[in-house]
């Protein structure tokens, strides 16, 4: 998974929180804040939304359904 370098400002409790949760399980604090906040985004409600599709794409994919059905036609 990709990851983005950011800045956060947390508490201070949180933050140690944090520290010790990540050292018993042997991994960074930055992996467990991150894994810590997916489990809050679901646990709350959210549900990932799927990508648009490109206009481009959808012309895309027409163009070529005609193309292929021009093909048939000459044989």
């Amino acid at each position: 998974m990709a990851t983005r370098k950011v800045t956060l400002s947390l508490d201070s409790g949180a933050l140690e929180f944090a520290e010790r949760a990540a050292k018993a399980h042997g991994i960074s604090v930055s992996s467990w804040l991150s894994k810590a906040a997916r489990r809050e985004a679901v646990r709350t409600g959210y549900t990932p939304q799927r990508a648009p599709v490109e206009p481009s794409a959808e012309s895309d994919e027409a163009e070529l359904t005609a193309a292929e059905k021009d093909l048939r036609a000459q044989g």
